[in-house]
């Protein structure tokens, strides 16, 4: 059987604590063990995964990742929320926390792009449910109206059904 799904990243990070904080705070993840200001594995909401997240802690002096940038490496994660409301609450708390640099509608993804307090970036999406996937939500990148698009599909519409929901 092929590879069905990412069952958990792991990140080298330079705070143990401060990423915990950001990653709890920010996006809901709860830690499930740790090893004090080495190691913590969290897991997110409604998860029954034994954790969704590592992070590994290398010290305050570790530079800067330079993937992407003369080098290659892990671009970004995504991870995908139920509603539009909550990619729009998810939104304000990214804001909150000076973390969110960017959204784009990707046609079948609403998405936002954040980055973490060592400045490894992530994705927070919102996929558009298969029943409603037309000849205008293909791939692309464009600007991200978010009230738009909780005006077009609604609020509270569970997203990601029949696309990565059952």
């Amino acid at each position: 059987m092929p590879v069905q799904r990412l069952n958990h990243a792991v990140l080298y990070v330079r705070d143990v604590d401060r990423s915990v904080a950001f990653y709890t705070e920010a996006l809901g993840f709860r830690v499930v063990s740790s090893v004090p200001g080495r190691a913590a594995f969290l897991q997110a909401e409604g998860s029954s995964n034994d954790h969704d997240l590592g992070l590994f802690g290398i010290g305050a002096t570790a530079g800067d990742t330079t993937a992407g940038h003369g080098a290659v490496g892990l671009y970004h994660l995504a991870w995908e929320v139920d509603t539009l409301a909550e990619l729009d609450r998810i939104r304000g708390v990214l804001r909150e926390h000076g973390a969110l640099v960017g959204a784009s509608d990707h046609g079948s993804t609403k998405a936002l792009y954040a980055k973490d307090p060592d400045g490894l970036e992530f994705e927070v999406s919102w996929l558009v449910p298969a029943e409603l996937l037309g000849p205008d939500t293909g791939m692309r990148t464009g600007p991200l109206d978010l009230e738009g698009e909780i005006a077009r599909y609604g609020a509270g519409t569970r997203g990601g059904v029949g696309v990565s929901v059952p």
